[in-house]
């Protein structure tokens, strides 16, 4: 064969084998990743609620103990993300509301399910998903699928027969706790929006803004409220500072890093998967048994994240 014809064929062999290669570095499904974290993360939420209410019995009041975890994920991340802060610049107004958002999200969640009944918590706190799928056709101008659609009636419907209870009544607020709980799922849906919209800016400083904005608006609600310091043992504020530690900080990032990468909707849907989590962590952690009509909530809502995982998977998002 002849020099040149076996160059040719050389070139022809590489570009035939490269695609293979590729295929097997890259996963079949980029957004199999985004899903994981954002199912990890809203579970480790479901549970939070069990070592809050330890801290508080110990002495730890909510926007106290919001601080003290905050604070430590924002110390801890510092090593690996600073190198993001000059990102800031690229949007400042709407990383500035950004924390605003998530700043109140996480003190009014908290303040939420100290005080409150968890379960009518949970169920005001998760009509998050509508307030954002409306904020997403607003601000980000996506369209929903049928698909999408279905998922998200599937999931909140099995959020009102999961949590529903003759006995706490209509999901309206009835107190501060009510508010509280109301509030948050308006402001975390707001930061989801956000985070979405920001597509240009990286996951490390969407973080800081998060972590940050708890921070700013805790050390502004101390003094406004004339919070007394709380008296703590040093085991009480040991088991806060490992829980911003190892809990705070990993979920934000789980949370952050599967908002960013999915349409608003379908984090919606997915992160209804605390509800379950909520469920099975009060059945094993305390005497409270979950009924057979909260079991089948729960199916609904795995139904839900089930059709928006094909969803994405067949529209290739």
């Amino acid at each position: 064969m002849p020099a040149n014809l076996r160059k040719r064929a050389g070139r022809h062999k590489i570009r035939n084998t490269r695609p293979a290669n590729l295929h097997k570095i890259h996963p079949a499904n980029p957004r199999l990743l985004p899903v994981a974290s954002i199912l990890l993360g809203a579970s480790l939420w479901g549970v939070i609620w069990y070592p809050l209410r330890l801290l508080e019995a110990g002495g730890f009041s909510g926007v106290w103990l919001t601080l003290t975890l905050y604070a430590t994920a924002l110390a801890a991340s510092l090593p690996f993300t600073w190198r993001a802060l000059p990102e800031f610049t690229r949007r400042p107004w709407l990383l500035l509301l950004l924390m605003f958002a998530a700043g109140w999200t996480n003190i009014a969640f908290v303040e939420a399910v100290l005080h409150g009944n968890i379960l009518r918590v949970l169920l005001l706190f998760y009509l998050s998903p509508l307030w954002a799928v409306i904020m997403g056709r607003i601000v980000l101008h996506e369209t929903l699928s049928r698909n999408a659609l279905v998922s998200l009636l599937l999931a909140m419907s099995g959020a009102l027969v999961m949590l529903w209870d003759i006995r706490i009544g209509v999901p309206w607020p009835r107190d501060t706790a009510d508010w509280f709980a109301l509030s948050a799922g308006f402001a975390f849906a707001l930061s989801n929006v956000l985070v979405r919209k920001m597509d240009d800016i990286s996951v490390q400083m969407k973080s800081v803004g998060v972590w940050g904005g708890v921070v700013l608006v805790a050390l502004l609600i101390i003094p406004l409220l004339q919070l007394e310091t709380p008296h703590l043992t040093q085991g009480i504020f040991a088991g806060a500072v490992a829980l911003g530690l190892f809990g705070i900080l990993i979920m934000t990032v789980l949370v952050q890093y599967g908002v960013t990468h999915l349409p608003v909707h379908r984090s919606a849907v997915l992160a209804l998967i605390e509800l379950v989590a909520g469920a099975l962590s009060q059945q094993l952690l305390t005497d409270e048994t979950v009924s057979l009509r909260e079991w089948a909530g729960g199916a609904l809502i795995l139904a839900g994240a089930y059709l928006s995982i094909r969803a994405a998977s067949r529209a290739g998002l």
